[in-house]
C-alpha cells in the first residue's frame, strides 16, 4: 500500500506519516521497483496505534517507548497523564471563571478589562494589603462571584470584615453565599453565614431562617443571633440552645433580652428559659447561665422563675437566682 492510500485510510497525512519515519515510529516494511514507499498491514495497525495514544495525550517519544520497549509497564505514564489532565483542566477551568467574571462586569473598553484582572490578581495575592484593598474597590470593578469566593475563603479578620462590607453593598452575593452552606468545610459555613447576616434584603433574612435548621450548631447559633437582633422570635429556641450549650452564651443572652420587648415575648421566653433549666440532663453549668439569662427577661413569670429557684439544691444557682431578684426589686 502506497503513502497516498495509507493517508486516505488512516486520515493521517503523507507529511505526518514521513515525520513518523524520521522519528523511527513507522518503517514501511518495502519499497516498489520504483522506490516509492510500500507500507503493510502490520504498517498500519501501527499507524492507528501510534493516533490512538497521540488521542489520549502521549508524546511522540513516549509513544516510542510504549511500542518498542517490551518490558514497558503503562501505569506510571497513565497516571502521569491523568495528572497532568487534571492539572490542566484546573488551569482552563480557573481560566473560563476570570473570563466568566470579566465579562459580567461588561467592560466598555480595554482599560476596563484590565482593572477587573488586576482586581481579580489582587484578591488572590498573599499580602493582607492587597487583598482589602481589592475588597474596597468600587462595586462595579469586583464581579460578585469574586468577591464571594474570597469571603469564604478569607482567613484573615480585617479582610474578612473588608469583604462582608463590601458584599453588602453588592447585589446578588445572597444565592452564592447560601451555597457555601453545605460546604464541607466549617469555616467556609462560618464565613458563608457571617456574610449572610450583614446583607440587606429579606433574601438574606429568608436564608438565614432557613439557617435555623441547619445541621452545624455554629450556622444555626450565627444565624440565630443576627435574626434575634432583628426582633425574629423564631430564633428563640436556638438561642437558649446556645446558652445551655455555652457557646456565644452571653451575646444569646443579650438577644433574648431584646426579643423580650412586651409582656407576651418576655412570658414565653421566660417559660422556655425555666423549662430548660428543669429538665433532666441539663448540667449545674448549664442551668447557671440559663438563670443569669433571665435575669435580661422582664416581666413576672421570669420573677417567679427566679423564685422558684432560690431554693434550688445548687447552690451556685439559689445564690444567682437570690442575687437577680434583688436587683428586680423582688428579693
Amino acid at each position: 500500500m502506497l503513502i497516498g492510500e495509507v493517508a486516505r485510510r488512516s486520515g493521517v497525512s503523507a507529511r505526518m506519516l514521513r515525520h513518523y519515519e524520521s522519528l523511527g515510529l513507522v518503517r514501511p516494511s518495502g519499497r516498489t521497483g520504483s522506490g516509492y514507499r510500500e507500507y503493510s498491514g502490520e504498517d498500519v495497525r501501527r499507524i492507528f496505534h501510534i493516533e490512538s495514544l497521540r488521542a489520549v495525550g502521549l508524546s511522540l517519544r513516549e509513544i516510542g517507548r510504549a511500542l518498542d520497549d517490551p518490558g514497558f509497564t503503562p501505569v506510571d505514564l497513565v497516571d502521569d497523564l491523568i495528572r497532568r489532565t487534571r492539572e490542566r483542566i484546573a488551569a482552563e477551568t480557573e481560566l473560563l471563571i476570570r473570563l466568566d467574571r470579566v465579562h459580567a462586569t461588561d467592560p466598555a473598553g480595554w482599560e476596563d478589562v484590565l482593572q477587573v484582572l488586576a482586581v481579580l490578581r489582587a484578591l488572590g495575592s498573599p499580602s493582607a494589603g492587597a487583598r482589602q484593598r481589592a475588597a474596597l474597590a468600587p462595586v462595579d470593578e469586583v464581579p460578585v462571584e469574586a468577591l464571594v469566593e474570597a469571603a469564604l475563603d478569607e482567613s484573615d479578620p480585617v479582610v474578612a470584615g473588608a469583604l462582608r462590607w463590601a458584599l453588602a453593598r453588592s447585589d446578588g452575593s445572597a444565592a452564592l453565599l447560601a451555597e457555601g452552606l453545605g460546604s464541607a468545610v466549617p469555616e467556609v459555613r462560618e464565613r458563608a453565614v457571617r456574610s449572610l447576616a450583614e446583607l440587606p434584603g429579606d433574601e438574606a433574612v429568608a436564608l438565614l431562617r432557613d439557617a435555623l435548621a441547619h445541621p452545624d450548631a455554629v450556622v444555626r447559633g450565627r444565624a440565630a443571633l443576627a435574626l434575634g437582633a432583628l426582633g425574629e422570635a423564631a430564633a428563640t429556641p436556638v438561642l437558649v440552645d446556645m446558652i445551655v450549650a455555652g457557646r456565644n452564651d452571653t451575646d444569646a443572652a443579650d438577644v433574648l433580652s431584646v426579643l423580650a420587648g412586651d409582656d407576651a415575648a418576655a412570658d414565653r421566653i421566660a417559660s422556655l428559659l425555666a423549662g430548660r433549666i428543669g429538665e433532666e440532663g441539663t448540667g449545674p453549668p448549664a442551668r447557671g447561665r440559663l438563670t443569669q439569662a433571665l435575669a435580661g427577661i422582664p416581666g413576672p413569670k421570669a420573677s417567679r422563675a427566679l423564685a422558684d429557684l432560690v431554693g434550688d439544691a445548687d447552690r451556685a444557682v439559689a445564690v444567682t437566682a437570690t442575687y437577680l431578684l434583688r436587683l428586680r426589686g423582688d428579693g
